[in-house]
């Protein structure tokens, strides 16, 4: 059935999709770890605002707690996310000698997406985003909260999985042979159709391109 989502979702919002920006490596995985449950303008603001406050990474890395939780106090928890992200930061610098990701280039992407899941604070959908998101283009299938709603609604995923386990459950459903625009074009329809007619509150089951296949779907219309 994922083949048959992914064709129709991407019938409805025309396929295949731009990337929506070109990060490099470490730039995508600071941005990514700003946007967890944060909307994607206010994560995009607090990255650009720590481009502005500091010279580069290493200033980030190394600045006082408070100073960098100041320029990104647009986030969801900035709290916590600045120490987070320094920690991320200096684990990156003892790894590598530096703050350089450019070797996840040479790696296949499963050993790319474990090196990065060893980071703390980097969890599945964050290491998925670096590989899809960044200049590395790689073939790899990130997670968010629409697209992990759209997969239980439709029976892809069972009700209680969370979205971490959920990535290698989705991208086992999808053809070995498939191409980075493929995942990342399925990724962002399924995005989109969460943001857009799946919502999480007053779903718009009715005009849903899916109805016929997901059984909450008919059940919401069944009982309407």
């Amino acid at each position: 059935m994922a083949l048959e989502v992914h064709a129709r979702l991407c019938a409805e919002y025309g396929c295949p999709i731009g990337y929506f920006h070109a990060l490099e490596p470490l730039d995508e995985l600071v941005s990514s770890l700003l946007s967890h449950r944060t909307k994607n303008r206010d994560s995009a603001a607090a990255f650009r605002a720590l481009r502005a406050a500091f010279p580069d990474w290493a200033a980030v890395r190394d600045a006082p707690v408070a100073a960098v939780e100041a320029a990104i106090r647009g986030v969801t928890w900035p709290e916590a996310k600045a120490p987070a992200l320094q920690r991320t930061l200096r684990a990156v610098t003892e790894r590598r000698g530096g703050l350089d990701l450019s070797h996840l280039a040479d790696m296949p992407e499963a050993a790319a997406a474990a090196w990065l899941a060893d980071l703390p604070g980097v969890g599945p959908k964050t290491a998925a985003a670096v590989l899809s998101f960044s200049t590395l283009r790689g073939r790899a299938l990130p997670v968010d909260s629409h697209h992990h709603r759209v997969a239980q609604r439709l029976g892809l995923i069972p009700a209680g999985l969370a979205v971490g386990p959920s990535h290698a459950v989705l991208a086992a459903l999808l053809p070995a042979d498939w191409d980075a625009q493929q995942l990342y074009d399925d990724h962002q329809v399924m995005m989109r159709h969460g943001q857009r007619c799946c919502t999480f509150h007053a779903p718009a089951c009715g005009r849903c391109v899916l109805r016929d296949l997901c059984p909450e779907g008919r059940a919401r219309l069944g009982a309407g």
